[in-house]
């Protein structure tokens, strides 16, 4: 017997964190309303009923994403270095694309072709880009770093998602130790190119 139609907040809560946890064990080209309804223990038109249609569990996904993320950088303890507390942001960072590759591609990679982020999607970016943007105003203001605070937060989080995902997918080492040394070369590299001209 099919389980009861109950659109309730449980219901949604359970069918997004039903999509967060297929998309980790599918990938994109598993993400499927039936698969979906089956993971969340309801049905496909309850699925739609409570987003739309597939795009709109992307989206919902997509928000999902980047509270979590913002979840765990807000974590982080500031200390009197602001460039070992970038850094730590850094390795927060690596740990959440790595750990979640699936979700983190379609928070930044745009794997579902009928979801494109609009303006309410792009404003949910904000609290982890303000994060970054403010560590790297704390180095600068330290006199660490010199440059324009968005134009140093662009790249470091470019570098810092192309090495994660460089790392998610094997392409950065087949070890560890070995991972973990290009992971400290690009940082170390980068700072030096943040630091200010003698």
């Amino acid at each position: 017997m099919p389980p009861a139609k109950q659109r309730t907040p449980a219901l949604r809560e359970r069918v997004l964190v039903g999509a967060v946890d297929l998309l980790a064990d599918e990938g994109a080209a598993g993400f499927t309303a039936r698969s979906l309804a089956a993971r969340a223990d309801t049905s496909a038109p309850a699925v739609y009923e409570l987003f739309g249609d597939k795009s709109g569990v992307v989206r919902a996904v997509y928000f999902e994403g980047f509270r979590l993320l913002s979840e765990e950088l807000g974590e982080l303890v500031e200390t009197p270095d602001p460039v070992a507390d970038l850094r730590a942001l850094a390795a927060t960072y690596r740990h959440f694309v790595v750990g979640r590759r699936e979700l983190a591609e379609v928070m930044f990679s745009r794997p579902f072709t009928d979801f494109s982020p609009g303006p309410e999607e792009l404003r949910a970016t904000s609290s982890v880009r303000e994060r970054v943007v403010e560590h790297v105003r704390r180095c600068l203001q330290a006199g660490a770093f010199a440059g324009d605070e968005t134009d140093l937060a662009h790249v470091f989080v470019s570098l810092v998602q192309g090495l994660a995902f460089a790392e998610a997918a094997g392409r950065l080492g087949r070890s560890r130790a070995s991972v973990d040394r290009r992971w400290r070369a690009g940082l170390d590299a980068l700072f030096a190119g943040f630091a200010p001209r003698s």
